[in-house]
């Protein structure tokens, strides 16, 4: 047997460091659905009413992008914050979490193919 020590991966608060990186790759995935949301949103007004270059108009592949990024942000936000308060619970909110993702992905895609049709 070794001699030397394994080095702790706890944090002074009791949290591992995967605790904390796992909780910062769902706020970051937040801030990307979030920042997307933005970017179209921002070209959309951009192009369309501020320079008048592009006749955008707001078809359903548009509304779902929209409402598909502004939905995920919220939820990706709603879960950090579930998981800071509740970390003893992590596994399964981050399991119902992907459940749940999964669900409103086909929903919305069932919506918007039955828009279309």
């Amino acid at each position: 047997m070794s001699k030397t020590k394994k080095k702790s991966t706890r944090i002074d608060g009791g949290l591992s460091e995967e605790d904390l990186i796992f909780e910062k790759i769902i706020y970051f995935s937040g801030w990307i659905f979030l920042l997307i949301l933005l970017v179209y949103l921002g070209g959309f007004f951009v192009f369309d009413f501020i320079f008048g270059l592009i006749e955008l108009q707001l078809n359903a592949s548009n509304f779902s992008v929209i409402i598909f990024t502004g939905t995920n942000a919220a939820i990706s936000f709603a879960l950090a914050t579930r998981i800071k308060k509740n970390r003893d619970q992590k596994k399964k909110l981050f399991v119902d979490w992907l459940k749940g993702e999964f669900l409103f992905c086909v929903i919305a895609i069932l919506v918007v193919a039955a828009y279309q049709w």
